[in-house]
């Protein structure tokens, strides 16, 4: 078991933890040597003060076509951890906005009109397959996981001065029927990874019998809420911990909240 220290990276509109990553542009050594090699995702935590840039992640197959092989694309996931009253986020573009509408909204300029926002709250859920025009609004917090590529084209900045990729962001979007917002339902699987909600109220023994190679097969555990110990370690909330194949896990805690996240490997 390891228990992980965060990376933090300083944005205009806030800051990132990068919590669990093998990734280069933020590289964990001691969890690297935990999985063996890297580690398919990334969890993150982003704190966004301010609104972050209209974007959009490519898939597998456009990630390599676009940025050479070996290149996979991102499909991720929010888990809402707090909001300030009224918080948004785009989720996605309006059902009605065709390529040709999004490439003229682009080049023009206008493209607020195109967006889907939606109000979401603490508890809140929110699947982002690749391709989905995306943004979080100010005023959220929350606990990404994704595949562990650093991959965005951004659409649209809200007027700042920075790089936009409208050709390879149009060559990435898919605007595609996308899942009801609503409060993580417990248990959540797609094709590259899983995540399970557990609530502790005493002791919690977990193994970790995955049969996957080491990297793929190691288990995640980020604490959602609450306090207590692990292995005999203390824990908090935002602590994750990582956790070997044949390894075993003992959380203790008056009252907790667990995620579990594991690799998917269906690809």
């Amino acid at each position: 078991m390891l228990k992980l220290g965060a990376l933090k990276m300083d944005k205009v509109w806030g800051y990132e933890l990068w919590i669990a990553s093998t990734h280069p542009n933020g590289l964990q050594k001691e969890f690297l040597e935990c999985c063996g090699g890297p580690y398919p995702l990334l969890v993150k935590v982003i704190q966004a003060d301010d609104r972050l840039s209209v974007q959009v992640h490519p898939d597998d197959e456009t990630a390599a076509l676009l940025e050479g092989a070996g290149n996979v694309g991102k499909t991720e996931c929010w888990y809402v951890l707090s909001a300030k009253p009224g918080a948004k986020l785009v989720y996605g573009l309006k059902q009605d906005v065709s390529r040709e509408a999004l490439q003229k909204a682009l080049e023009g300029g206008a493209l607020e009109p195109c967006l889907n926002q939606v109000e979401v709250h603490a508890g809140d859920f929110i699947f982002i397959p690749s391709g989905t025009v995306h943004a979080i609004g100010a005023g959220l917090r929350l606990m990404e996981v994704q595949q562990s590529c650093d991959i965005t084209y951004r659409l649209y900045d809200w007027g700042r001065p920075r790089e936009i990729h409208v050709q390879k962001g149009l060559a990435s979007v898919k605007n595609e029927g996308l899942a009801k917002i609503a409060r993580f339902p417990g248990r959540f699987d797609c094709k590259y990874f899983s995540l399970e909600e557990v609530a502790v109220s005493g002791e919690w023994r977990c193994k970790n019998g995955s049969q996957a190679q080491k990297a793929a097969g190691v288990q995640l555990f980020y604490v959602l809420e609450g306090q207590g110990s692990v292995n005999g370690q203390d824990f908090a909330a935002e602590d994750i911990f990582a956790l070997a194949p044949g390894e075993e896990i003992l959380f203790k805690s008056q009252s907790a909240r667990i995620l579990k996240i594991g690799v998917n490997n269906d690809k």
